[in-house]
């Protein structure tokens, strides 16, 4: 039987509202790609995430940012201007760390590593970037996998390096002909309704197809499926999509 994964960006909650919201998403997940301290996340929300997480027995996987919280990661940082390529590293390499120390903390295993905002989609074309990712993951020798985007340099920098990477696909983002996000900056780049979302998911899930925002239809080859947890509906999103998916005969799974 198919199988396909739905991960949520997660552990990035700031009011008691959206705390309810991340715990309320985990029941129709089955990988959690947790906030570690760059763009959101601390201590505390990093040992309650993972705690709901195993929980529910979803994976768990790092979601680490350029350390950027006053622009939540969605900024891009340029190497050797804005940011040093060791401190970027240094701080990758940190914030994974963090969140494997909690969850060895907790009985949890960490399994993945999902970079988050501006770090993924500047990793998606620049493949310094996505092999400094990859050179993080794979010194750090703990037998992560690495999650990310279809037709990008993290691939290719994930397989020069031997790391198992997984092509995720989007349930909220339009994408543009070339099979990349539509930048958040254009109108329309994040779906906010909630049918649209759905027919999204299901045509990932069964064919890979997807329509972009001019219309075109492509194939994108994916192990994933990712509702943001900060975005409007998610948790209805994710258990709706979850339902849909199942309905059509395949079974959730986490990747890693």
């Amino acid at each position: 039987m198919k199988t396909i994964d739905i991960n949520a960006d997660i552990g990035e909650a700031d009011t008691p509202e959206w705390e309810a919201s991340e715990a309320a998403i985990i029941s129709a997940i089955s990988s959690a790609n947790i906030a570690c301290g760059g763009h959101a996340g601390d201590e505390a929300t990093m040992r309650r995430t993972v705690r709901n997480a195993k929980a529910a027995g979803v994976t768990i996987g790092a979601h680490p940012a350029y350390p950027d919280r006053k622009n939540f990661g969605r900024t891009s940082l340029v190497l050797g201007q804005d940011i040093e390529t060791a401190a970027l590293k240094a701080t990758l390499r940190a914030q994974i760390l963090d969140l494997a120390r909690i969850c060895d903390e907790k009985g949890a295993r960490l399994a993945y590593v999902k970079p988050h905002g501006a770090l993924y989609n500047d990793s998606v074309f620049d493949f310094e970037k996505a092999i400094l990712i990859s050179d993080v993951i794979a010194e750090l020798d703990m037998d992560l996998m690495f999650l990310g985007g279809p037709n990008s340099e993290m691939a290719r920098a994930a397989e020069q390096h031997g790391l198992r990477f997984v092509a995720e696909g989007f349930i909220d983002r339009r994408y543009t002909d070339d099979g990349h996000l539509l930048s958040r900056k254009i109108e329309g780049a994040v779906i906010k309704d909630q049918k649209e979302r759905l027919a999204q998911a299901r045509s990932l899930a069964t064919t890979g197809e997807v329509k972009t925002h001019s219309g075109k239809t492509l194939i994108l080859q994916t192990g994933s499926l990712c509702v943001h947890g900060d975005s409007a509906g998610a948790v209805e999103t994710a258990r709706q999509a979850r339902a849909a998916i199942e309905a059509e005969g395949l079974t959730i799974k986490a990747f890693a």
